[in-house]
């Protein structure tokens, strides 16, 4: 059985869409099934190629990056999208975020960092870049954007919950809270009970359009 993901490229930028599809190609367990210069063609393209994980432009001709994730969100709900952008606006991260994008990162992350948050993607995670996580967490923890706990959620739990909006995987969920990884596991069960829901990027989306931190 392959462990292949299959990524595709949507990036307006001729010279950054080349170096994006070199490191695809050249990385393990990831499989490049194409790269495009706008998201005209986002359906077609996606029925053809079958992405797990799209890099998602925001800026681009036709149709913005934003637009075109609603668009892929409605009709394959399991294709995780990865916002790449040089745009680090509030507005702009809760746009995508809201249109259903499960990761954020600014074009300035390194190699290696956008090779291991499509891994991450793919696994469940929701990775952005810490100048995004930061944002959003200082938006949630403001006194005045904050509504009642409705899903009952633990102090505990909203911890937790508050990990996983800023991308934090299950070890440093643990780490950051003091507790095991085997609690981690327990608290998030019982979070996803609670929330109805089956995984953290899942967690981390309801927690945005809630205001659940």
């Amino acid at each position: 059985m392959s462990l292949d993901i299959n990524v595709a490229i949507y990036e307006d930028n001729a010279e950054l869409r080349e170096s994006l599809t070199y490191l695809i190609k050249g990385s393990n367990n990831l499989k490049f099934v194409g790269a495009y210069p706008d998201c005209r063609n986002i359906i077609e393209n996606c029925m053809q190629t079958k992405p797990d994980v799209i890099l998602m432009d925001i800026e681009m001709p036709f149709i913005s990056g934003i637009q075109a994730t609603e668009i892929v969100k409605e009709k394959f709900p399991n294709i995780n999208i990865l916002i790449l952008t040089v745009f680090d606006e509030r507005d702009k991260i809760f746009d995508a975020l809201k249109a259903g994008a499960t990761g954020y990162l600014l074009k300035k992350s390194s190699a290696v960092k956008i090779i291991e948050s499509i891994t991450e993607l793919a696994n469940g995670g929701s990775p952005m870049s810490s100048e995004i996580a930061r944002k959003v967490l200082e938006f949630f923890t403001s006194p005045s954007n904050k509504i009642d706990n409705k899903y009952k959620l633990t102090e505990r739990e909203l911890d937790v919950v508050e990990r996983i909006v800023a991308g934090d995987s299950y070890k440093m969920i643990a780490d950051k809270c003091f507790i095991s990884i085997g609690t981690v596991r327990s608290h998030i069960n019982s979070i996803y009970k609670k929330l109805a829901v089956n995984s953290k990027s899942e967690v981390a989306i309801k927690a945005i359009k809630e205001r659940l931190i």
